[in-house]
């Protein structure tokens, strides 16, 4: 990563890597304040393109645009906490519980129609908080090495594989190197250059170069877990750490919707549940109507209520990260010392 490109970028997930914003502001470094830091902003996208939607009812256009108002609210608040270490991860969750309720409650469960209730998974509206959340816990006030650190936070095409489309009867000119990616919705990664060519000076006209995101922590974020998504993940881990063996690879869902299963047999490090037991199908058919939901409000408040983003769980992950950096190459002299390594 050059001097001029930065850790934080605002950016929504792609299938190649992180964008610069609009206008090519300038990013904050890892040791900028957090109010004067930029970070990736997939949930704001979500509302805005939710706004632009045709199909959107017009009885929902004024809660979308105050829920953008929140939104901002949201973020103004999260910028400016006067707090450090896990205090700082515990005021951090309280203000995503807060917000995300008033996603939850107030713009979705309280529509009048029928649309964003049934169409929540597909439009993003509310899982993708979680995701714009958690680059804020990547904080030196949380994690004090991040000050020495160059790297990315946020959601990324993380690097996956390399590999060469070129024939034995291919001409010099044409190695044609190609690498494959995977959209992580969270990623700590670092810029890496790659060149390849038949000859040894790396001529342009006959030489491959890209740059690309070597993820070393990746994390796939859900609303609710169920099998078929945690298969796709143990595929997608054992992608990753193949090309980045050091990597560590999270399933982060905010509700269970299967039988766990070990993760002993997969590349999935571990499996964070944030909030709880999904709500029954039973219970969930009976939430299908806007008229049924009005009755129903009181019952499904007391549900969010009692199923919060857990401070616990989050501050679980912190501490993965926090030891990803306490971790060093073993020294020779002081694994013969120990009689380990």
């Amino acid at each position: 990563m050059s001097s001029d490109e930065t850790l934080f970028a605002s950016i929504e997930p792609s299938a190649a890597e992180p964008a610069k914003p609009a206008g090519g502001e300038s990013l904050a470094a890892v040791s900028a304040e957090a109010p004067g830091r930029v970070r990736p902003t997939p949930h704001k996208s979500k509302l805005v393109e939710l706004l632009r939607n045709s199909k959107l009812p017009e009885e929902d256009r004024f809660s979308v645009e105050e829920s953008i108002e929140r939104y901002e609210a949201w973020i103004d608040a999260m910028a400016s906490i006067d707090a450090t270490g896990n205090e700082l991860v515990r005021q951090l969750v309280d203000l995503a519980n807060d917000y995300k309720k008033c996603v939850e409650l107030d713009l979705i469960w309280d529509s009048e129609k029928d649309f964003l209730f049934r169409q929540r998974g597909q439009l993003k509206i509310d899982n993708s908080i979680i995701e714009e959340f958690l680059p804020w816990l990547i904080d030196p006030r949380v994690i004090p090495a991040l000050v020495k650190q160059d790297l990315y936070a946020g959601p990324a095409g993380a690097f996956a594989a390399a590999y060469f489309s070129s024939s034995l009867t291919a001409p010099s000119s044409a190695i044609s190197m190609q690498v494959r990616r995977k959209d992580q919705d969270f990623t700590l990664s670092r810029r890496a250059y790659l060149k390849a060519s038949f000859k040894p000076d790396f001529p342009a006209a006959a030489s491959s170069s890209m740059d690309l995101w070597l993820a070393y922590v990746a994390a796939e974020c859900k609303t609710n877990l169920d099998k078929t998504m945690f298969q796709e993940a143990s595929a997608t881990s054992h992608d990753l750490k193949v090309a980045v063996p050091a990597a560590r690879y999270y399933l982060i869902c905010e509700y269970l919707d299967m039988t766990p299963i070990s993760t002993a047999g997969t590349d999935i490090d571990e499996v964070l549940i944030l909030r709880g037991k999904r709500l029954g199908s039973h219970k969930r058919k009976e939430y299908s109507a806007a008229a049924k939901r009005k009755i129903l409000r009181s019952e499904y408040l007391d549900f969010l209520e009692s199923n919060p983003i857990r401070y616990d769980v989050v501050q679980r992950f912190v501490d993965h990260l926090r030891s990803l950096f306490e971790a060093k190459d073993p020294n020779e002299e002081d694994v013969v010392a120990k009689g380990y390594f």
